[in-house]
């Protein structure tokens, strides 16, 4: 029996086994890094549809992947708030200041 430890390792192991690189998504649509956002989702539909009609299941999951994982390299940045400087994002009028 494995102690938690050891299992989390393989956890770990086989996530990140499962997990596509950035390199291989743009390879897989055939985008390139100056691509934009608007022609990886025009690949991607391209090629998802082509794999649906032929019944590809195994090449339409890769394209979908490719796609996911680019979304993740091209989704916009959140705002960084400074460390001492208040977010009012996170305040009321009434209410403490949350840190």
């Amino acid at each position: 029996m494995k102690n938690g430890v050891a299992q989390e390792a393989v956890q770990n192991i086989k996530r990140v086994s499962k997990t596509m690189t950035e390199a291989v998504a743009r390879q897989i649509l055939g985008v390139t890094e100056d691509s934009s956002w608007e022609e990886i989702v025009q690949k991607y539909e391209n090629l998802f549809e082509r794999n649906a009609k032929n019944g590809s299941f195994y090449l339409q999951s890769k394209v979908h992947r490719a796609k996911e994982c680019l979304k993740e390299v091209y989704k916009p940045k959140e705002p960084e708030t400074k460390k001492g400087k208040l977010d009012t994002s996170q305040t009321t009028r009434h209410s403490r200041t949350i840190w």
